[in-house]
């Protein structure tokens, strides 16, 4: 997929929001599954010490010999880390515990910030012919999201629409701004996206409604419903997409991706 704004290699989009259980892990992983299904090849960076994208996509304990904590922290090479999933197209980075202990080992290094922009530059990415990454942060703005944002193009954030989901946004666009100011002037917001929606809802309509007020077009015109096919599908080890093609949740998912895709958006749940 050709696109003007990046001339050069895979679009890098970090996939973050410090706050946990809003969906930031199940967006990665549904999100590249749908552009897979659009004709893209796609690498999730799983940079998430919790592990949630590999084990969501059937990466066992056996296939993480090498992780990102070693592309971070060793310096080795990409063709060591990333391992394929059991959807042709879908790649993955896969991440472990170790990682818990990455915000306080890099800090002893010159270039914290930028351990993985400059390994997601290693010339060995251009043999996998992405179109996409997209970089599954932990729950927190620490050093591993930084790094994230640093090594990214865009942010995509996964916002619950539920109580207090606006509470600490702010937070994270501060973050992004600094970011645009000291270490990627191009660093842009992909969009925020609607998750865990139940339209049926007042709070979560009213949710939604003041998403759209305070952040205007950022905000994805498709929304992620509440639904169990989606809650299920990790622990089958696979996206929604593959689960149940034709629930609700996998159809937002593939709104979604056609929207970041740049086709016309639909609007679901």
């Amino acid at each position: 997929m050709s696109d003007p704004t990046r001339p050069n290699g895979p679009k890098i989009i970090a996939v973050a929001n410090q706050k946990g259980g809003v969906g930031k892990t199940t967006t990665a992983i549904n999100l590249a599954a749908a552009l897979v299904e659009e004709g893209c090849r796609a690498l999730i960076v799983d940079i998430d010490p919790q592990g949630n994208a590999s084990t969501g996509l059937g990466i066992e304990a056996g296939q993480r010999a090498r992780t990102t904590y070693d592309l971070l922290l060793e310096e080795a090479p990409l063709d060591q880390i990333v391992v394929k999933t059991e959807i042709d197209g879908l790649l993955i980075a896969p991440g472990t515990t170790d990682l818990s202990s990455a915000d306080i080992e890099m800090v002893a290094n010159e270039k914290r910030s930028f351990l993985l922009h400059d390994a997601l530059r290693q010339p060995a990415i251009d043999a996998y012919g992405l179109d996409f990454v997209l970089i599954d942060c932990p729950p927190s703005l620490n050093l591993l999201t930084v790094n994230a944002m640093v090594a990214a193009h865009s942010v995509l954030v996964p916002l619950q629409s539920e109580f207090f989901a606006l509470e600490g946004l702010s937070q994270l666009m501060l973050t992004i701004r600094e970011l645009r100011q000291t270490a990627n002037p191009s660093l842009r917001i992909e969009g925020v996206v609607m998750t865990m929606t139940d339209r049926r809802n007042n709070l979560s309509q009213q949710v939604e409604n003041d998403a759209r007020a305070y952040l205007g077009d950022l905000v994805f015109q498709t929304v992620i419903p509440r639904n169990v096919r989606v809650s299920e599908a990790p622990s089958f080890s696979m996206p929604v997409l593959s689960y149940d093609p034709m629930s609700k949740g996998a159809q937002a998912y593939r709104a979604l991706a056609r929207e970041i895709l740049g086709f016309k958006p639909a609007i679901t749940a």
